[in-house]
């Protein structure tokens, strides 16, 4: 990593109503608008989305930092953020982010470890740090190369 500060611009071009484009150098363009929740067309990022998508992006990405200096081996990540808006003190905002994440990781893995680097992602990640809610992450874990006649496919939940 860099030494801090670390300093991020993004730009945004729109009109008085419809659809607005994101960009960022050496980035593509990023179409965005408002959620149908708000009249908007519903078929373009919206902020709310982008908002979990950084939520979820930045658990991977962390994730990954820390099972490497925890030697915590794991073959794939698959998550999905949900968040709720709501009214609270007054102020409609993010209530609940909950990200729920199936860890797969190598046979003969210790679990145990993968699961302490999944507890010091969440209080670890940039973004969720910087929220107003602290999301939840709620972690299964499969093994891989293990057949059970539980599960179907070549895993095996463990944790």
């Amino acid at each position: 990593m860099k030494p801090l500060p670390h300093d991020y611009e993004v730009d945004l071009a729109g009109g008085p109503q419809g659809y607005a484009t994101m960009s960022a150098t050496g980035m593509p363009d990023l179409t965005v608008a408002p959620p149908r929740e708000y009249d908007g067309p519903g078929d373009a990022w919206s902020p709310e989305h982008l908002l979990l998508a950084a939520v979820n992006a930045c658990f991977l990405f962390t994730f990954r930092a820390v099972a490497r200096a925890s030697q915590a081996h794991f073959v794939e990540v698959d998550a999905h953020t949900a968040g709720t808006v709501a009214r609270a003190d007054r102020v409609v905002r993010f209530t609940d982010i909950v990200v729920r994440a199936t860890v797969t990781v190598p046979a003969g893995s210790d679990v145990e470890a993968v699961r302490r680097a999944i507890d010091k992602t969440v209080s670890h990640c940039l973004v969720s740090s910087s929220l107003a809610v602290t999301p939840r992450v709620e972690a299964t874990i499969f093994s891989a190369g293990v057949a059970d006649e539980d599960t179907v496919g070549p895993a095996r939940r463990i944790a």
